[in-house]
Formats: C-alpha cells, structure tokens, sequence
C-alpha cells in the first residue's frame, strides 16, 4: 500500500513539472515570437531609414551642385556640337549627349555645365500661366442654330474661318490665301462672341479666348511678351481659333503725345501686328477679333493682310427678332395664346442679349406667380423691365457726358 501511495504521488509531482516546463515553453514561445517581431520592426525601421539618408544625402548633393546657365539654341551643327546663344548674349559651340539629342532644335531651351558649357539636360518652354489659362480646354456649346437672323454673317465667317480648317485643299487647289484674320463689330449683345463660338465648335478646333484688356500690363513689355506666348500657344495647339474680345482695349488709334500707360498699351499693339504679320494664312490658326467701338481702332490693324475682312453684326430687324424669340423659347412651357411675331413687333431695336433676358424675365414672373406656363402678360411686363431699363440707363449715361457704344 506504500509503494502504491508513494508512485502515485511520484505521478503527480512529474505530471506538475511537466505542466510547469509546457507553461514555461509556452511563456518563452511567446516571448521568442515578440523578439521576432520586435526584431522585424527595427529591420524595417533601419531600412526606412536607410533610405531616408540616401534621399537626404542626393538633396545635399543637388544644393552644393554648381547652378547651371540658361541658353538658347541657335543652330545644330551635328550629332555632337550645337550653337547656343547665353542670357549674357554671347554665343558658344557646346556638346550635347545622344540622349538630348531628339529635342535638341533651334529655339529650345537649355541648361549648361557653368565650367564646360556642356548641354547638361533641355529646359521645358517658358509660358505665363495665365496665358495657358486663356485656352477653353471643354468645346463650346454654341452651334449656328442657337444663333438667330445672322444667316448671311454665318455663311461669311464659315467661307473664312471654317472652310480653312476643315477643307484647306480648296484653297490649294485654286491657289487662293484665305484672310488672316476677321474682324467681328457690333453693338453689344448682338451675337459676336455666339459667332466665335458656334464656328470653333464646327471645326472641333482649340478655341483661345481673350479679353483685349488681359493684354494690358503694368510693366514695360509684359504686354507684348503675352501676345507674342498666345500666339506660340494658338500654333501649338493648332488646329486653333484665336478669339481676342474687345479688341479695342490694345488697338485703339495712336496718339503721339500719349501717357507712359499709353505707349505700352501701343508697344502690345505693334506686337499683335507683327505677330498677325508672321502667320500663314492656310496655317491651321484662324483670328477672330471683336469690337463695338470700330471707329476707334488703329487704322493699321485693318489694312488687308490683317483684319481685311470685317463682319458687322446688326441690330436684328423684325424677322431676325421673331426667330430669336423661337430660339429662346424652344425651353419654356407656353401658352397657346403667346404670339412670337408680336413680342417681336414689341422689341423694336432689342438685341439678342435683350431678347434672351426677356424670355428668362417672363419664365422668372412665370414660376414667381406659381402660373404652369408663361403667357403674353408675363412676356409684355418683361418686355418693359427689359427695355425701359437698357433706354433708361443710355439715357442717364449720355446726360453724363459719357460716349456710350
């Protein structure tokens, strides 16, 4: 009975140590498992880091790096050697590397080595980025039928701006040179900058537009430097329209006893001009200029080989403002007793801009008065907030003393 009670205690005191050597596995397991992590971590870390130097020493290099100069390419004598002409003004035949060699042409911008004038890497073109904002980059949503009693100036703008574009082998064929540009006038909200629209999105061409005044800068050759970088964009976007708004803003008649202000807004004139001179005109650039003010424009931007052919864009008559109103109408709800022919009788002298703002009028007194459809008491009541508010403000600027156009 004693050798039985003594191995069974013997029993339990190996089956407590065994349990005691599983748990104490068990803790160095887990142990063991988070040095490996933690050993994981720092292998990771110390790589990051690693990188973290290297990247930190490459941009120390590039600080204590020389700085390099700045040259354009004149001329490319052979697979090796290129003439570049410095900012300072001298020239130098410099090398160039294989690799460069696919942009290397004349007029490309360069970097040099400051002490072999070696071609280090080619300089992307220097653009103003206002003048790259000046690109519609979304095709306009104008199209010759939303354009109303213009038919005969359609067609014209189509013969000169579209057909250029879109069918230049006519011309080659007869050996006749389109106009270079076309000059567009007209009082405001008859449908200048509509024409200008319409026709880019006929040719599914880059449509650049540009407000005249953009063109007027503070400093002494701003002006010209953006004129002379708009018309470098409308070529490299080609095929392109180039449509300069109010005109009028950089080509009004010189004087010669003009302000500091006034003779660089001339200075951008003589530029527009000589950059006007420089196109071909089968090129794949239309120019499209916009004024209501043509009696104040140099005489020089409307000789022919410039804007030799002017457009004018009329006060639409009686049928033009019927189909106008048609146009403008197509959207609303209206009544069967709303009669086109006698709104238009009603807008004498209105422009399209007018005729537009009387139809939103009408819808605006429509949804007001919470009627389902607009009638001829809403259209008669726009008509006289329209008009009697376009008479009334002419009428109190021209006993001002101000020239209205």
């Amino acid at each position: 009975m004693k050798s039985a009670s003594y191995d069974e205690g013997y029993s339990r005191f190996l089956l407590d140590k065994m349990r005691q050597v599983e748990e104490a596995n068990i803790l160095l397991r887990e142990r063991l498992e988070k040095i490996e992590q933690e050993s994981r971590y720092y292998q990771e870390m110390r790589i990051r880091y690693e990188r973290e130097i290297k990247r930190l020493r490459a941009e120390l290099e590039k600080l204590r790096a020389p700085p390099l100069l700045v040259a354009t390419v004149v001329s490319v004598i052979d697979d090796k050697h290129v003439v570049v002409r410095s900012t300072g003004g001298p020239q130098f035949v410099v090398t160039y590397t294989e690799y460069e060699s696919n942009d290397i042409v004349p007029g490309a911008r360069v970097a040099l080595n400051q002490q072999s004038l070696a071609v280090v890497s080619v300089l992307p073109s220097a653009k103003d980025p206002l003048v790259y904002s000046m690109e519609v980059i979304e095709s306009p949503d104008v199209d010759y039928s939303m354009i109303g009693g213009l038919q005969d100036q359609i067609e014209e703008i189509r013969e000169v701006v579209e057909l250029p574009l879109t069918a230049p082998e006519r011309f080659e064929r007869i050996g006749v040179e389109p106009p270079r540009g076309v000059l567009l006038i007209g009082l405001p909200g008859t449908g200048k900058t509509l024409l200008a629209k319409a026709v880019a999105k006929r040719t599914s061409a880059t449509f650049i537009r540009v407000v005249g005044s953009e063109l007027v800068q503070k400093y002494i050759g701003e002006g010209a430097r953006m004129v002379r970088e708009l018309f470098a964009l409308a070529k490299e976007k080609a095929p392109s329209i180039l449509f300069i708004d109010e005109i009028d803003a950089i080509a009004a008649r010189r004087m010669e006893d003009g302000s500091s202000g006034e003779r660089e807004v001339q200075r951008t004139l003589m530029q527009l001009l000589a950059e006007i001179d420089g196109f071909d005109p089968r090129g794949n650039v239309r120019i499209i200029g916009a004024t209501n003010r043509p009696d104040i424009l140099d005489p020089a931007l409307l000789r022919p080989g410039r804007f030799d052919r002017i457009i004018e864009i009329p006060v639409p008559d009686m049928e033009a403002r019927e189909e106008i109103f048609r146009i403008h109408t197509s959207r609303l709800k209206l009544k069967k007793e709303v009669d086109l022919k006698r709104l238009a009788a009603l807008t004498e002298g209105a422009t399209g801009a007018e005729i537009k703002a009387i139809a939103t009028e009408a819808g605006m007194l429509t949804v007001k008065r919470n009627k389902k459809a607009v009638g001829m008491e809403e259209f008669e009541q726009a008509i006289k907030k329209v008009m009697n508010y376009q008479r009334d403000y002419i009428a109190n600027v021209k006993e001002m003393g101000v020239m209205f156009a």
